[in-house]
């Protein structure tokens, strides 16, 4: 056994019985596994934080059907790469019986608009079967004509009992592991330093099995912290330091406080942090904690997260921080994101409730002779282009999803909706 092959790449599974997780897409009767054993597979994008399967699926994917297999990382392809792969694909595919070659491109989101068209041929006529892993959301990173041709399957954090079933498998199934007399005491600090990440889980796990000098090992959480204090980075752009520090850095600004903004943004720019990633979540949280109390944050978001497309690093850290001191030092409300929230709890409480015949469309004579449309007043008719008239079903007339926080902006809005309803509301 090769000593200088990490843990993670030495317990790879190689069938799908061995795959550790993921049981919502591999199950018997779950959608990609009955895909999976007829035989029959579409291009697909694997979407999932790092570390839970995405590469180890897509070559178990490819070894059960028996196809052809090439892979590509978009951290260092090219168009040209591409081509070469389609022409071998091509070829490969006048000799194979059971179906096209797959393509497998890991990190596809970072694959320019013009490289992820010099797929969409193949992948139409079938040359190429295409599995993209990517952690970043497809609906962005995806454009829209490779996204309609493909299948999206979700991958899910690996639970606790998947960690520690793969530890188990590590120390009772790896050649070298198995040598040695490891008992696992503790696993807290384990599980939490990985982030839910396997092959982080492991490559700690690893490292401080490493630390013991005889073959008797005992994992306790101050073993773990010790020997993992000096190698582990400060930030990890894919591990639980990105999720604590955006917290931290949305919590900031939500709190008002914009000198801790701008600190946990430098962490996350020193990170080397996806920007477009600050830049959707500043927009997030302008809508979310700020809202009708300063409508023009959510203006301000969004031109912030369309010029850090246009720029990128390193001048993008100064549009950030600005939007970030903005949007601390802005007066906060959360009415409405309450008010949604208030309004799907009710839909998902009263179900499918019936539109008001006045509110209907009535596009047609029969749907008039029952009365849709009817009776309903035109709100520009009315004074100050307003008509008091029932909006809701019938069944929750009068509930009000909307209430106003503190912010002035917002006690407006009620203040209105009070004047207009006389008190419905």
């Amino acid at each position: 056994m090769n000593n200088s092959i990490p843990l993670a790449e030495r317990v790879r599974p190689k069938t799908l019985d061995e795959y550790v997780g993921q049981q919502h897409l591999l199950q018997p009767g779950a959608s990609l596994r009955k895909a999976l054993d007829a035989g029959i597979i579409p291009s697909m994008i694997l979407w999932g934080p790092p570390g839970v399967g995405k590469t180890t699926l897509a070559l178990l994917i490819a070894n059960q059907l028996k196809r052809p297999f090439y892979t590509l990382s978009a951290i260092n392809a090219g168009v040209k790469d591409i081509r070469e792969i389609i022409a071998k694909a091509e070829q490969a595919n006048l000799f194979q019986k059971s179906g096209g070659a797959i393509l497998f491109i890991d990190e596809i989101h970072r694959f320019s608009k013009s490289q992820q068209d010099s797929l969409l041929g193949a992948v139409e006529k079938g040359t190429l079967t295409l599995i993209g892993a990517t952690t970043e959301n497809p609906s962005f990173e995806v454009i829209s004509a490779l996204l309609s041709r493909c299948q999206v399957y979700t991958l899910e954090h690996h639970s606790k009992d998947d960690l520690e079933t793969l530890l188990k498998k590590s120390i009772a199934e790896d050649e070298i592991m198995s040598q040695k007399e490891i008992e696992l005491r503790e696993v807290n600090a384990l599980l939490r330093l990985s982030g839910g990440d396997a092959r982080k889980l492991l490559n700690i796990f690893e490292l401080v099995v490493g630390t013991y000098t005889n073959s008797k090992v005992v994992i306790t959480d101050d073993v773990v912290n010790s020997a993992a204090q000096q190698n582990i980075s400060l930030y990890d752009k894919d591990g639980e330091q990105h999720y604590d520090i955006i917290s931290a850095f949305i919590k900031s600004i939500r709190g008002s406080d914009p000198n801790a903004a701008v600190y946990w943004l430098a962490r996350m720019v020193e990170g080397g942090e996806d920007p477009k990633f600050i830049a959707r979540r500043l927009m997030i949280l302008a809508s979310e904690d700020i809202g009708l109390a300063n409508p023009t944050a959510l203006i301000l978001a969004n031109n912030c997260f369309q010029a850090v497309n246009v720029i990128g690093w390193p001048e993008s850290r100064i549009i950030l921080s600005q939007c970030a001191i903005y949007l601390a030092n802005s007066p906060k409300g959360n009415a409405s994101y309450m008010a949604i929230s208030l309004a799907q709890e009710e839909v998902q409480k009263s179900g499918n409730l019936g539109v008001p015949l006045h509110l209907r469309n009535a596009p047609t004579k029969l749907m008039k002779e029952l009365g849709y449309g009817e009776d309903y007043k035109y709100a520009h008719n009315g004074e100050g282009n307003f008509v008091n008239q029932e909006y809701l079903p019938k069944e929750i007339s009068g509930k009000s999803f909307f209430n106003a926080g503190s912010s002035a902006k917002e006690k407006e809005v009620e203040e209105n909706l009070k004047a207009r309803f006389k008190g419905k509301y």
